[in-house]
């Protein structure tokens, strides 16, 4: 197991992951923390709630991407790899739930205070 530091909405989070996935978790926080920068204005003070707008945005991409059966053209891939857009939407669906669970905790944990 590995952990990799990861900086999302000016925040940093540790999060382990399988070995050799380092670079894999480390993009995908990157497209967390760029979805969260594209809200601007948007954000709010709750913390635990942009995070979740950012993985419903996403979760959202990745089910538009898959219900149009690849029709939109690809983003490209990174140089030396290969793109398997059903294995990214699963994995960005499997992110959001993570972050909606996140964001209830926080929620959860401010309302107590």
């Amino acid at each position: 197991m590995s952990e990799v530091r990861l900086t999302v909405g000016e925040r940093s989070y540790t999060v382990g992951c399988a070995a050799g996935q380092e670079q894999r978790i480390e993009y995908l926080g990157g497209l967390v923390d760029a979805k969260l920068k594209a809200m601007g204005g948007n954000l709010t003070s709750n913390e635990a709630k942009n995070l979740l707008f950012a993985a419903l945005m996403l979760a959202d991409e990745a089910d538009e991407a898959r219900t149009k059966g690849g029709t939109a053209a690809p983003s490209p891939a990174p140089a030396g790899s290969s793109l398997d857009s059903d294995a990214v939407a699963g994995k960005l669906e499997r992110l959001a739930t993570a972050f909606e669970n996140a964001a209830s905790a926080l929620e959860g944990r401010s309302q107590a205070s």
